[in-house]
């Protein structure tokens, strides 16, 4: 049965940014607003956070950056820009058809290279001028929410609105695979890192899965909703109730082997792959409502998530999955020691399961962003640390994490 829901990135906000005391309107605003940051001791920090404006008239849906600290964003009515370090705009170009580009891909051993989808297609242009494009192709049937590369970089993935995944060989430039299991739309695919035949997704079907490309159907297969209802002893708050777990995002962190996905529900789920199937190992809650984006950061267990709530969130899941990876236990106490925390949970937004002594963990830091989260981003500008985030506003946020 198809799930009827709404993309993420199409969900209006409520929620104002914060502006600086004595600022009456968002048009007062100076470019660097003030957010305030949970530090992992409760120590609250205020930090400057940079606007960058100018490019954009439409809000920005993606974003991307490559190792020599250009950013790429791509936004409604087909507009793609290039950013310098310092928030610039270097250049833009709008697809014809004005249909959204909803992802942005720098090639990482060709930096100037950025792949780019709007609507079905997928272009390949030159970061340097975006006159024109290198490469085009039209291998979707519907709109395509998320492209993926391996690290080889002779496949790239895309998932579209059907619910599936075509794998193009940009080699012979043609679609090595089409991957159709998700009975709807397929919102997030990655590949994982030192195994470029193997990727993960998730959809508004509520469906995780696990693939290997020399393979016709995936090799594992979890349903969210299915999974929440067999492991929950306690009924779920009104809210939740209304808020199915329609699957939106899936990053996988540098090892390739531990992989996160942010949902509908409002909980963050961390999976561990081992060989063809894939267990859970952590289920956390600090939105409260729907993750819209997971990011794990380079080479770390360190996870930002961003939700509709307006809030941006680290977490350090490092820890547990060490513990659990030296301390394994069987599937059956693992589920019950579950059962146990979320039980404990009760209306503390900050709380997610694996604390020593409550069953809880608490995010390394907590950013009051105030609109609805479309794309998150960590990367290094002028040699320094920084989320960059996209939303339903024509801005990109920059938000300096040296600082913590």
């Amino acid at each position: 049965m198809r799930v009827e829901g709404t993309k993420q990135r199409r969900t209006p906000s409520s929620f104002a940014v914060p502006l600086r005391p004595g600022c009456d309107c968002l048009a007062e605003a100076p470019r660097a607003l003030r957010y305030m940051g949970l530090g992992a001791r409760g120590v609250f920090w205020t930090i400057m956070a940079v606007k960058w404006s100018g490019g954009h008239s439409s809000p920005i849906l993606c974003l991307n950056a490559n190792q020599e600290g250009l950013v790429a964003s791509g936004a409604e009515g087909g507009d793609l820009m290039a950013w310098g370090e310092d928030g610039t705009p270097l250049g833009h170009t709008r697809f014809q058809g004005a249909e959204d580009v909803i992802s942005v891909l720098f090639s990482p051993s060709c930096p100037t290279k950025l792949y780019a989808s709007h609507g079905e297609n997928i272009s390949l242009l030159d970061i340097r001028s975006l006159k024109g494009s290198l490469d085009h192709f039209h291998v979707n049937e519907e709109e395509i929410n998320c492209l993926s590369l391996n690290e080889t970089e002779n496949l790239l993935a895309s998932a579209d609105d059907s619910g599936a995944i075509k794998i193009l060989d940009l080699e012979n430039k043609k679609v090595s695979r089409s991957l159709r299991r998700h009975s709807n739309i397929c919102s997030s695919v990655a590949f994982r890192p030192q195994r470029p035949q193997s990727l993960v997704s998730c959809g508004l079907d509520m469906q995780v899965m696990l693939w290997n490309l020399q393979k016709a159907r995936p090799l594992w297969i979890t349903n969210l909703q299915e999974d929440e209802m067999e492991e929950m002893e306690s009924p779920q708050s009104p809210g939740q109730l209304l808020n199915p777990a329609l699957a939106h995002s899936v990053s996988v962190a540098s090892c390739g082997n531990i992989f996160s996905c942010g949902a509908e529900d409002g909980k963050v789920r961390i999976f561990r792959v081992m060989g063809v199937k894939c267990e859970q190992e952590l289920g956390f809650k600090g939105h409260t409502l729907g993750v819209s984006q997971v990011c794990f950061l380079p080479e770390s267990y360190l996870l930002l998530t961003g939700g509709n709530d307006g809030k941006i969130m680290l977490w350090d899941v490092g820890s547990e999955v060490e513990k659990k990876q030296k301390s394994p236990t069987k599937h059956t106490h693992r589920k019950k020691t579950k059962r146990a925390t979320y039980t404990k949970q009760g209306g503390n937004t900050n709380a997610s399961v694996t604390d020593e002594k409550h069953g809880k963990i608490l995010p390394k830091l907590s950013i009051e962003h105030g609109e609805k989260v479309n794309w998150l981003l960590s990367t290094k500008i002028k040699g320094y640390q920084n989320i960059l985030v996209a939303d339903q506003t024509s801005c990109i946020s920059l938000y300096p994490l040296h600082e913590f």
